[in-house]
């Protein structure tokens, strides 16, 4: 049973939380507030196509203007998942689009930042923010420059995040998936076997199954459930760091 908010009335490990999930409209972020919702909380989503709250991360005035609207409705939250963001075209780094590099480094670094200096002041001691990196935050892939940098930095933001906030009983991490089976992966590898950039989309996605102990691509209710537990009290001790759900990739 849920109640207005669309939280579970039941009680769950979210239960009585206010949580905020950006670019919560679809994909993964839409899974991330569907389980939080079962899990008790009261969501309140933040998408530039919609959602509760129609935002564009990149921008201060619209950032700020949400999370005031979530402190008069709410009085504070409880739980940040920054996950806006934008997964670009696969480039040389001799092919750079350096306007490409400024719109996605503004959604997928600024927009994570801009969220933390307007939700934090939200956030009572037992807060928990977890913001969306990647385990391209880890590592480097040819032709990915651009994303790499973007989930680079937002592992920084988290780790520097986690030594301000720690002190204030607040807890910063980051996930980071590897390839999930969504219909945003299955454009992006049909995009690039269009292009010529990759393999037809069959044998790629059936290459990204077979580089994993597991044999297959996390789901997206998978990496809802690894925010979950970074959002939890079952994360109590865990702050500053990667949590990678990518079936075992090394």
């Amino acid at each position: 049973m849920q109640d207005a908010t669309g939280a579970d009335a039941g009680g769950g490990l979210l239960a009585g939380r206010i949580a905020a999930v950006t670019g919560g409209a679809q994909g993964l972020g839409a899974a991330i507030a569907r389980r939080f919702r079962q899990e008790g909380a009261s969501v309140v989503t933040l998408d530039i196509a919609g959602g509760d709250i129609a935002c564009d991360v990149t921008q201060e005035a619209q950032v700020a203007a949400a999370f005031a609207g979530i402190a008069a409705r709410h009085g504070r939250l409880d739980v940040l998942v920054a996950n806006a963001g934008l997964v670009p075209p696969w480039r040389e780094l001799t092919a750079l689009d350096m306007a490409e590099w400024d719109r996605v480094f503004a959604v997928n670094v600024r927009g994570v930042a801009l969220c933390l200096k307007h939700a934090v002041p939200l956030m009572p001691a037992g807060g928990a923010v977890v913001a969306m990196g990647s385990i391209m935050s880890e590592r480097g892939a040819a032709r990915q420059a651009l994303y790499n940098a973007t989930k680079h930095a937002v592992l920084g933001i988290v780790r520097v995040a986690a030594q301000e906030l720690g002190p204030r009983g607040i807890r910063v991490n980051a996930l980071g998936p590897g390839p999930v089976a969504t219909e945003a992966l299955r454009g992006r590898v049909a995009a690039r076997a269009a292009s010529g950039l990759g393999p037809a989309p069959e044998a790629a996605l059936a290459a990204h199954d077979a580089e994993t102990p597991l044999g297959r691509a996390a789901t997206e209710e998978e990496v809802a459930k690894a925010a979950l537990f970074l959002a939890s009290d079952l994360a109590s001790a865990v702050t500053g760091r990667l949590l990678r759900v990518d079936g075992g990739l090394e």
